[in-house]
């Protein structure tokens, strides 16, 4: 095995921790063949599409990829901001907003965003933090509930970069907090702030990012923790069960994913007689493609095409300040252990440094 070109060791280097925050990624632009490049990481991962490669490269590259750039193209256009992907933005920024809450607790750590697919790829993120002299990372996915395709895809490319390093960091792993208190909180407190301002729904509709049943049936523990932070999230608010209702999201192909689905549920909804409805997906922390064009443009049309007459989409978390809060205590949390808050000595380590270099000499 080669191993990827390092920086030289440090005698008497002391050790500084990091946080990884990864999210799943996005298109460098709204443009198809940004798209098709996006695309062809995400579909060919396996953890993503469990069909055998002989069966699925021939849909891959011979339909999906010639067919489906210049669609989602358009799609990502109509949400595109001026600083770029939603996505990235609201990851960069709390990444940023994380790192200053810990400073602010007294931790000395880095703290950088990285994607699964697309820029800054989990690698390089990687790389830069070995640059800066980091030996333990902790790798926080932004996904609240556990899921193969997502949690364990994101581990999969850290422990592929570990395997082609010569000095491993330490690393630490945090698979899922769809019950933290702070992150369920979050929920409620983006909710209740919606309803302050705009008036409450007849239902408050939950819509996650949907699997195929058979990651159900496989043993992924994805749909139980969605339903898990849904119960909490209602009794967080007082709601009685039937004002509350849970449904998946982005079904593709024709096999049979997580239900109930989100547009029809919706649809169903409108002609039952609700005249109003309000929207949220809490698997998403960040706002995306899946929130802003599925959920607020085509699931809205859907409700309201159907004979409903207010649709409220209630935002991401985003950079509430609830939100960094709750991930700086979940950091916390899986940072102990490790001495964060103490501040390297740089004329104490040089002079390590030296004794050490002066031993190595004498032997």
């Amino acid at each position: 095995m080669s191993f990827r070109p390092e920086p030289p060791h440090r005698h008497g280097q002391a050790a500084r921790s990091a946080v990884l925050l990864v999210n799943l990624g996005t298109p460098d632009a709204p443009t198809p063949a940004a798209l098709r490049r996006y695309l062809g990481e995400f579909l060919a991962d396996p953890r993503v599409v469990e069909i055998p490669r002989w069966a699925w490269w021939p849909i891959l590259h011979g339909i999906i990829l010639r067919t489906r750039p210049a669609k989602s193209a358009a799609k990502y256009a109509s949400i595109w901001m001026r600083e770029g992907s939603p996505l990235a933005f609201w990851t960069q920024r709390q990444a940023l907003l994380l790192g200053g809450w810990l400073g602010e607790r007294g931790h000395r750590v880095e703290v950088r965003a990285a994607m699964r697919y697309g820029q800054p790829s989990i690698p390089d993120a990687l790389d830069a933090l070995r640059a800066q002299g980091v030996t333990r990372i902790l790798v926080l996915p932004l996904y609240p509930q556990y899921a193969a395709a997502t949690t364990a895809s994101s581990a999969d490319a850290v422990m592929a970069w570990a395997a082609r390093a010569r000095r491993q960091p330490e690393l630490r792993f945090v698979n899922s907090y769809h019950n933290d208190a702070g992150y369920i909180a979050a929920l409620a407190a983006r909710v209740r702030g919606h309803w302050q301002r705009n008036g409450r729904g007849e239902r408050l509709v939950l819509s996650f990012h949907g699997l195929p049943r058979r990651s159900l049936d496989l043993g992924d523990p994805y749909h139980c923790e969605c339903l898990a932070s849904a119960r909490l999230l209602g009794e967080r608010l007082g709601l009685a069960p039937d004002e509350l209702v849970v449904t998946f999201q982005s079904r593709f192909g024709r096999a049979r994913w997580l239900e109930p689905y989100t547009e029809p549920t919706l649809r169903r909804l409108a002609a039952e007689g609700l005249r109003r409805v309000d929207v949220m997906c809490p698997g998403f922390p960040a706002d995306c493609l899946e929130t802003l064009e599925e959920i607020n443009r085509e699931a809205r049309a859907a409700f309201l095409g159907a004979g409903g007459e207010e649709f409220g989409y209630i935002e991401c978390l985003n950079d509430s300040e609830a939100w960094i809060g709750a991930l700086a205590g979940i950091a916390e949390r899986h940072l102990a252990g490790w001495d964060t808050k103490t501040a390297p000595d740089a004329a104490a380590l040089e002079d390590s440094r030296r004794r050490a270099l002066a031993l190595g000499a004498a032997a």
